[in-house]
């Protein structure tokens, strides 16, 4: 079985108990004009220690479902956002 694709996000919301919501922004050119476009996706991912918070860039990996939207988990913190 291979090994689960990682994604880097950034997180947006932290206010549920265990779980984050990760915003993914990724490039796309657009179909008929050709522009260059930034997409974003929000994906809610479990986070079981509580340790992300908001504007931390954390990677999540894809899981069974855990909850009606959540099919994410938190694997790793990788940069903590900067206190002001």
């Amino acid at each position: 079985m291979a090994a689960k694709a990682e994604i880097v996000g950034r997180v947006v919301s932290d206010k549920m108990d265990k779980g984050v919501v990760v915003a993914v922004t990724r490039q796309v050119r657009h179909d008929v004009y050709g522009k260059g476009q930034r997409k974003t996706s929000r994906f809610m991912a479990h986070d079981e220690a509580n340790t992300a918070k908001v504007g931390d860039t954390v990677a999540i990996v894809e899981s069974r479902p855990l909850s009606r939207r959540k099919r994410f988990v938190v694997t790793r913190i990788v940069e903590q956002a900067k206190v002001i």
